[in-house]
């Protein structure tokens, strides 16, 4: 008798890389687009500019928003300590992802890429790994290439797109699922994990900020070939 096949698309641990970077596409759609409360990347980046000498200033202005925007969601999200821990860290995750894609994104913007495109929108979602986590996967011939490469690439990769996803998903929960956790345990009072969740959060989005305007530098000094 021939053995049962099986059907993959069935499997939920078959199928959850590809749920995981369609979760992470949702958050970069949503991130970029906006929604009835949270403008867009290019609306915020245009507000920004507008209201700076420079791109160099909106840059840091819009650092300084997304990280009051991070340290915001961190607290709602942390407030409810250890009883409601399994609830609030997927929103924690999902809601930090969003901010930091936004800002992100609107890094990218306004130093002169393209952030409708594919390849673009991968190296955007690598660069939530931070700088230490994309050089330790580079480094290891986990990635083949560095997020501003992926950037400027000439055409889109979709195997390395799925590989960034599963990558980058599988940072975001170890890393603000294991730090929060370990954190809320060790203090076991709910306002006081606001507090530490708002600044965790607050301190990443500083980090991945900075990381972005490593990456996407402006287009013209690739043009020059500086």
């Amino acid at each position: 008798m021939a053995p049962e096949s099986r059907d993959i698309s069935k499997n939920p641990v078959a199928r959850a890389p590809e749920v995981g970077g369609n979760l992470l596409r949702t958050l970069l759609e949503t991130a970029i687009t906006g929604t009835s409360t949270l403008p867009g990347a290019k609306v915020a980046a245009a507000k920004h500019l507008g209201r700076r000498d420079s791109v160099e200033d909106a840059l840091e202005s819009l650092v300084l928003s997304h990280v009051g925007l991070a340290g915001a969601q961190g607290f709602l999200t942390s407030l409810g300590g250890l009883p409601t821990l399994a609830v609030t860290l997927p929103a924690n995750i999902a809601g930090l992802a969003v901010v930091q894609i936004r800002l992100i994104a609107s890094i990218a913007h306004l130093r002169g890429y393209d952030i409708d495109s594919r390849q673009v929108r991968t190296a955007m979602t690598l660069c939530l790994m931070g700088r230490d986590g994309v050089q330790r996967l580079v480094d290891a011939g986990v990635l083949p290439t560095t997020a501003l490469a992926i950037a400027t690439a000439p055409v889109f990769d979709s195997s390395l797109d799925q590989l960034v996803s599963e990558k980058v998903l599988g940072e975001l929960v170890s890393r603000i699922g294991g730090r929060r956790a370990s954190l809320l345990f060790a203090r076991r009072v709910p306002l006081l994990g606001g507090g530490v969740g708002a600044t965790m959060d607050g301190l990443s989005t500083i980090e991945i900020g900075a990381y972005a305007r490593e990456v996407f530098v402006s287009r013209r000094r690739l043009t020059r070939g500086e």
